[in-house]
């Protein structure tokens, strides 16, 4: 076999460089594609500083089993 041969046989992107570059196209795609827009609030004022927390009965079972 000569080295023009050797050549030939060997493929031109292994399997791992497929994925590798693929991964990185899928990146720069995703990248292009989202909105460089700041997010809006969903919530207001009041409803960011109302408690949230409450012990109902799963909460009770669940401290209960745990041994808090």
């Amino acid at each position: 076999m000569t080295t023009s041969d050797q050549k030939l046989d060997k493929p031109l992107m292994d399997r791992r460089s497929f994925f590798r570059a693929s991964g990185g196209v899928a990146v720069s795609a995703a990248a292009a594609v989202l909105p460089m827009e700041e997010a809006a609030a969903a919530e207001s004022q009041d409803e960011r500083t109302k408690a949230r927390y409450k012990e109902t009965e799963h909460v009770k079972a669940y401290y209960r089993v745990n041994r808090y």
